[in-house]
Formats: structure tokens, sequence, C-alpha cells
């Protein structure tokens, strides 16, 4: 049997244990210390334009305390991308409000503006303006960002921005994650770099970056003894897992470009087939092409690649399952048009890491040439 070609596995740029060593060396083992807030300043100064950032347990602790900062509470409507991966949309339901997914459109695979508008209309018509809209970057790609900033400000309503695929995207020359109210990165095992988990919430100002660390700290009050006025969460990133970031963020550029390879590589072996395509940067939009995608042209087709992939101990992954197809948020309302329901039957994720070898690369071509 083959070695096994992950999806996307940790690739670690060899500076991270530099950073784990001071925190030992130093006793700086609780929660809290020097790489917290180094990992903070890295990714502020990274992204650009005057960003706030607090680091967190995951992305999904940055959009439930995006939420929060909003005002959004029991009952209220969120309006959230319906092609994506669950930990988008299950915050919504922590602060009790509402998901009504909203479908794709096919050039990104992101965010229709156009249904997106139609349920702003249709639910201020019932008396229930939602209060905030959550669109993604989905596998680094930009979602169309003008049009949907042009519709927020048009209604005000404040966006949450999803960009944990998309760390090192950029929309027109600016860095994904400060193009909304608040942004949401993510340093999953599987993300463009790693902390092994975790994520963070990208603010405006330092005033909302204080307001999520103090509820990420249990919402401890100002006080010599332990008092709380609010609810508070166990979300803060720890000092020894920020290490592994500030290592991580010295790779990033590089990170960027080999994944970036990967895409080309499949492209240029791949293109040619009738039944492969590939999704392409629309003018002004910079993907770190965090997975290469690929759509067929029949689930049919898909299947068997993906079928001839496992037989190679390769793991391919369908394109997500869009939310509301969910069991779970089933009872909930959407605007669809068929296009993410389209592309999880047809579509399927490569290996992508930026690990991977030119040796690895070649067998995940091999193996879908035999089927195709």
């Amino acid at each position: 049997m083959h070695k096994k070609i992950w999806l996307s596995s940790p690739h670690m740029g060899g500076t991270e244990q530099k950073y784990i060593q001071e925190a030992f060396d130093e006793n700086w083992i609780a929660p809290l210390g020097p790489n917290v807030k180094g990992f903070e300043k890295d990714l502020e100064n990274y992204i650009g334009n005057t960003s706030y950032v607090a680091t967190l347990a995951s992305g999904t602790a940055a959009i439930h305390l995006a939420l929060i900062l909003l005002g959004v509470k029991k009952n209220d409507v969120v309006l959230c991308q319906s092609f994506t991966f669950s930990a988008t949309a299950n915050p919504i339901t922590y602060v009790g409000a509402r998901p009504i997914f909203i479908d794709s459109e096919s050039d990104t695979w992101n965010m229709d503006p156009i249904l997106l508008e139609k349920a702003i209309k249709d639910h201020i018509k019932k008396g229930t303006k939602p209060k905030a809209i959550l669109v993604v970057h989905l596998y680094g790609m930009p979602a169309k960002m003008q049009e949907i900033i042009t519709i927020s400000k048009r209604y005000n309503i404040p966006i949450i921005e999803d960009a944990a695929e998309a760390l090192g995207s950029q929309y027109k020359n600016q860095k994904c994650g400060i193009l909304g109210h608040f942004g949401i990165l993510s340093f999953n095992g599987n993300k463009i770099i790693t902390t092994s988990g975790g994520g963070a919430l990208v603010c405006k100002s330092d005033k909302d970056k204080l307001k999520a660390i103090f509820l990420a700290t249990q919402a401890r009050d100002n006080a010599p003894h332990y008092q709380h006025s609010e609810i508070g969460y166990n979300y803060r990133m720890s000092n020894i897992v920020a290490g592994i970031g500030r290592g991580q963020m010295e790779v990033i550029n590089k990170r960027v470009s080999q994944r970036r390879g990967n895409f080309e590589f499949y492209k240029k072996k791949l293109s040619s087939l009738p039944n492969i395509t590939f999704i392409e940067e629309p003018e002004g939009l910079f993907s770190n092409r965090w997975l290469t995608t690929i759509l067929s042209d029949s689930y049919e087709t898909r299947e068997k690649i993906r079928r001839a992939l496992d037989k190679e101990n390769i793991e391919a992954r369908p394109l997500w399952k869009p939310m509301h197809l969910q069991p779970v948020f089933k009872t909930y309302e959407s605007y669809t048009n068929g296009v993410s329901e389209d592309l999880f039957q047809r579509g399927l994720c490569l290996p992508s890491g930026s690990n991977l070898t030119q040796d690895d690369l070649q067998r995940v071509i091999n193996g879908i040439l035999s089927v195709t």
C-alpha cells in the first residue's frame, strides 16, 4: 500500500519550536504570554488596513463573539452563506438567532448578491430586518465583496467575513479578513497555516478587540475578586499555541505560493480532459488556493474519481454539502438557485497540502487519469 496522501496536512516551517521553547524557558505555560501578543501583531501587520486582531481557540469562537459584538440576540435573523462548512452557521444558533441560508453564484461559488438582496427585502417587509450578513470566501476564493458591501450599506446591515479558508487571499489588493465589519480567521490543522487548533477575530477598532478578549476570558470584571457582570467564554488562545502561529507566519507567503503551485500543476495536467473544469479567479481576485477543487461533468464521474483515489490511499473530498440540505438545518428558510446543490453533486477537493511532493501530485494525477 502506498503512503497516505492527505487532503491538507499540517506543514511546519521549522522555527515554531523556537517560540515554544522560549515559552517553556520563561515559564509562560499559562494561557497568556508574549507569543499571544506577538502572534496578534504578526497578523495585524500581515493583513494590514489598521486591523485589530484577537487570537482565540477557534474560528467558530470568533464567529460567536462577532455575533455577540453586533448585538445579535434570540430570534434575530442572520443571512448566512449556504455553501460552507457547518462551523459558519452553528454559532448563529448559539445566540438563539435564526440562520437564513443564501445560495451561491457560479463565478466564485460564494454568496449570490442577487439572492442576498431579495432575502433582505422579503424580511424587511415581514418586519424582521436581518441583523447581520455572514459571507464566506470558500476554498480561498474571495466572494463578490463589492456587490455585497454595497447591499450592506444600502440596508445598514453589518458583514461578518468568514475568511477561515482565505488567509493570504486578496480582493482588489486588500487582504481577505478586513473587508467586513468583523473578519474570521482559522488556524485549524488543515488550514494554510496552523496552530493545531485556533482562530482569530479581526476587528475595526481596539475597543472591539478588547471587548472580544474580555468575553473570551470569562468576562471577568476589573475587581480584586472574581466578579462577573456578563456571560463570558473560555475562548482565548494559549501562549504555547500562539508560539506555533508565530513560526507559521514566517512562512505564510511561501505557503500561499506552494498552494497556488499545486493548483497550476493540476490544471496543466488535467485541463485537457473534457469532463473536468477548474474555477478561475475573476478579475481583481487573488485566491490562496487553500484547496484545489475540480468540477466533473456528473455525480457519477465525481464518485468514480473519488473511489479511484481512495483505492490508491489518496484522500479526496466532495465539495461542502450546502447548509440548506443539512438535516440539522432543515427547518430554516433558504433562498436557493440550484448552484450549490449542483457543485456539491459534481465537485471534488484534491490533495492540496503545501508539503506535497511532485511524486505525490503525480500519483493524484495518475489516479484521476486511470478512470477518465
